[in-house]
């Protein structure tokens, strides 16, 4: 939780931001912290992953999402997720979190989040989500029909996300995963 507060601050804000459609782009400005950085005084790598949950925050909360969260006391999980880094954000430095949904299947919700400073890309991660409720995972139909969403007919999830969700995936919970190399 070494990100709580401006965890609340991104929540705080995000109510009084523009709302977004459910399939629209989010972007949140950000800046590296001293708490960011690591001995090379740049952004470790270990927080992107952790920065961009407060972007899927600020998308959640402008889209109504969050509510609806809260309402049906749902909460969102991080099934699979990889990053790739372009340049290092250095102390001080300005940049936005943007982050969009590129596609979806039966097991998840996929989107692009990437650091973006001065138009350039830093990183960019792609994150697959789901959402459970106390009776197991929803299905995306639900979560779009709550939040009053229909996805744009050009969102086709696209299929190197399919070979690299067929590839990392576990075992189901309901199956053993043995520990052996």
């Amino acid at each position: 939780m070494h990100l709580i507060l401006r965890t609340i601050l991104i929540l705080f804000r995000a109510r009084r931001r523009p709302k977004l459609g459910f399939f629209e782009s989010s972007s949140v400005p950000m800046r590296v912290l001293v708490t960011d950085i690591d001995v090379a005084m740049h952004l470790n790598n270990g927080m992107y992953l952790s920065l961009m949950d407060l972007g899927r925050f600020d998308l959640l909360v402008r889209s109504g999402m969050w509510d609806l969260m809260k309402k049906h006391k749902w909460s969102p999980v991080v099934n699979n997720e990889t990053i790739s880094f372009r340049k290092s954000l250095q102390l001080h430095q300005r940049y936005t979190i943007e982050s969009r949904i590129v596609g979806f299947d039966d097991r998840a919700i996929y989107l692009e989040q990437r650091m973006v400073a001065d138009g350039e890309i830093y990183a960019s991660a792609h994150i697959g989500c789901r959402f459970l409720s106390k009776n197991g995972p929803l299905s995306n139909e639900e979560i779009f029909k709550k939040v009053g969403a229909v996805p744009p007919s050009d969102l086709v999830l696209p299929e190197w996300i399919k070979e690299w969700r067929a590839s990392v995936a576990l075992p189901s919970t309901r199956r053993p995963a043995p520990h052996i190399w």
